[in-house]
């Protein structure tokens, strides 16, 4: 519990790669006294990125959980990795938070990034505050930027500040509720200072402007405002509180986490108008009971164990409490990569439940168990997008492998296996080459398991142009019993999307009905693999003539010379590459739809058609045929021509004839395979 007796409080620090959300966590923790020297990203001592896949990429690899006392309340803060490759993480972890805090770079072409996130936090009703970081590095207007961002947002984003400026450097702020002026000082909490005159006007129209807004919500301040009366600040400042628990708006607050600037603003409006947990239970939905807690986040740790990172709404959980009768091992207070036994955890805060193996992400949990078959409603996985094929490096770890993945799915649910029936690769499914080159490296750091990656391949398949017929004879003499089997298969091609039909036509029992089974298992063997190096479709094969040997025939001699007969033949029917075909759904923010139309043309592509995203201010879905081979690595192309933010899925829709130089390519590929 905080001192003042009220429950702990949580914020989630979400936003892009680069806007300097963990440089923001460590100003915090400073400015509430947590820590005594900032840690820094770069220099790797940072509180949050404390893995080793984060120092080793310099980015938030996995969700880090900080705690804070300020003003005598007690807060934990979620610093989530801002990559669009991890969104899950961040997605995951703000279904525990009171108030999200999103972290913005000044720069007008960043603002698009956020959009997910805007739509994200909307859809599930979280309060929502913008932090716009970097000020000091600004080159665009406040108005612009917010103007910018708003594009994005369904929710009104209300100034709560103005930067005061000397020439161009931003220097300060003035607050537009008390209307005091702030000087910022490096490292240090700013100066109350005289508002300077030239700013008065300015001020005066941006408070304007936010008292118009939060009017929109208030029936008695728009009658204030029309009457020309000033309301009182202490009515502002619950108009604020209330409108924010209710995400009706989005209040925007400025400063420079690199230089400790706007940090005690931005902890003192947290601290004021963010509501507690009973508010987000009930947005959750979370049962009254004497006890409510939920899973979640769950970690696999080298020496630890499984830690099952749980936040108390209601009640507390104290020490070797035991669940479905498991007892924890430790109760354990987190702070970055830091783990500090504690005795209990109270209503609001978030602490790690040692080596509960029946615990999974997104259970509720109430005294000594889970409360029935409740879990707490979280974000569908997103899509996977791209994949690689992975295998150990040492065979003997191929069991180890399976356990460690299934880990790995549990910290991180949009990860996915998949065994390909057609390529025969294991495909680790994911995000994006970063996020599976993450969990590559996860897999070698916590569990000593080693893979070698290669990219994924397309499900080639191949047919026939034009049918045959053929005769094949397979007699063996052993000593004793031979092997004797003689049969007349007549094969042509079908419709495409017919797939396999085995016909029998054998009249007069030259072949019995015992050994006609087996020519189709022949048959059906051979078919794994033609001409051309893939599975053969869209065939059908009549049995219509044979002999047999009363002595030596055999279901395996049957069998062997159905394969033979298909080996054989197949290369005389202009065996032909086929391709499958994915209906693609391509969907990005309307700027970048003709460039959408270019990327399907460059890559074989047909566009059906497109329209505007349903429920998604500014955004266009295309939907195409696209070959498989080109959605492999799709993702990477797309992002990188819309800000990160373009997403596709896709579904196999038909087989499609490949000829001239794509074919030959495949061909090569294959032969340069089997060398």
């Amino acid at each position: 519990m905080s001192k003042a007796g009220t429950p702990a409080r949580c914020a989630a620090l979400v936003g892009s790669y680069t806007s300097g959300k963990t440089t923001l966590l460590e100003a915090m923790l400073k400015a509430a006294g947590t820590l005594q020297r900032k840690g820094s990203v770069n220099d790797g001592n940072s509180v949050g990125d404390a893995g080793p896949e984060a120092r080793a990429h310099g980015m938030s690899a996995e969700l880090n959980v900080a705690h804070a006392d300020y003003l005598g309340d007690q807060w934990y803060f979620l610093d989530c990795p801002g990559s669009i490759e991890l969104a899950q993480e961040a997605r995951d972890a703000l279904m525990a938070a009171d108030v999200a805090v999103i972290v913005a770079e000044p720069e007008l072409e960043k603002a698009v990034a956020l959009s997910p996130l805007f739509r994200f936090l909307e859809d599930q009703g979280i309060p929502h505050m913008l932090f716009i970081n970097k000020m000091d590095k600004a080159t665009a207007r406040v108005r612009d930027i917010l103007a910018a961002i708003q594009e994005y947002s369904s929710r009104p984003l209300v100034l709560r500040q103005v930067p005061m400026r000397d020439g161009e450097d931003v220097v300060g702020a003035v607050d537009l509720v008390s209307e005091r002026a702030w000087q910022y000082q490096e490292h240090k909490p700013s100066n109350l200072v005289e508002m300077p005159d030239s700013m008065r006007d300015r001020e005066s129209e941006a408070r304007q402007e936010m008292l118009e807004a939060l009017a929109d919500f208030d029936d008695a301040l728009l009658e204030e405002l029309l009457e020309d009366k000033v309301p009182a600040n202490d009515e502002v400042y619950a108009q604020l509180e209330k409108d924010l628990a209710e995400d009706l708006i989005v209040p925007v607050f400025l400063g420079s986490a690199e230089h400790d600037n706007g940090i005690h603003r931005l902890l003192k409006a947290l601290r004021h108008e963010v509501p507690g947990p009973d508010a987000a239970m009930e947005r959750l939905g979370l049962p009254s009971a004497p006890m409510v807690a939920s899973i979640v986040k769950t970690f696999h740790l080298p020496h630890t164990g499984k830690v099952s990172v749980a936040r108390v709404w209601r009640g507390e959980i104290k020490e070797g409490a035991s669940f479905d009768g498991e007892r924890a091992s430790a109760l354990l207070r987190l702070q970055g990569g830091h783990q500090e036994k504690v005795a209990k955890a109270s209503a609001g805060e978030i602490v790690g439940l040692g080596r509960l193996e029946s615990l999974r992400t997104g259970d509720i949990i109430g005294e000594g168990g889970k409360l029935g078959d409740l879990e707490l409603e979280r974000p569908a996985p997103l899509t996977p997008v791209y994949a690689l094929a992975i295998q150990p490096v040492n065979r003997q770890d191929e069991v180890k492998l399976t356990g460690s993945l299934a880990k790995l799915m549990e910290e991180d649910p949009s990860l996915s296996v998949e065994h390909s029936p057609d390529t025969h690769q294991m495909l680790l499914w994911g995000q994006g080459n970063i996020h599976l080159q993450l969990a590559a490296e996860r897999l070698k750091n916590k569990y000593h398991v080693e893979v070698a990656t290669e990219p994924a391949r397309p499900a080639y398949k191949e047919t026939i142009r034009r049918g045959t017929k053929y005769h094949s004879r397979y007699k063996r003499q052993t000593g004793g019993h031979g092997q004797f089997a003689d049969i007349h298969v007549e094969i042509q091609p079908v419709p495409r999307g017919e797939g396999f039909a085995f016909h029998d036509k054998i009249v007069g029992g030259v072949v019995p009905r015992q050994y006609i089974p087996a020519v189709e298992h022949g048959v059906k063997e051979s078919l794994h693999q033609g001409p051309l190096g893939f599975p053969v479709v869209d065939v059908s094969v009549t049995l219509y003539d044979g002999q047999h040997h009363s002595v030596d025939s055999s279901e395996m001699a049957f069998k062997i010379a159905g394969r033979q007969a298909m080996s054989d033949a197949l290369p005389e029917c202009q065996p032909v590459l086929l391709e499958p075909i994915s209906e693609v759904t391509i969907a990005v923010p309307n700027a970048y739809t003709s460039k959408v139309h270019t990327l399907i043309s460059g890559r074989r592509g047909q566009v059906l058609g497109f329209d505007a995203r349903a429920g998604w201010q500014g955004w266009d879905e295309v939907k195409a045929f696209l070959p498989q081979s080109e959605t492999l690595d799709l993702i990477l192309e797309l992002r990188s021509l819309s800000q990160g933010v373009g997403t596709f899925s896709a579904k196999f829709d038909h087989l499609q004839e490949l000829t001239g130089k794509p074919a030959e390519r495949v061909k090569e590929m294959v032969r340069q395979a089997a060398q």
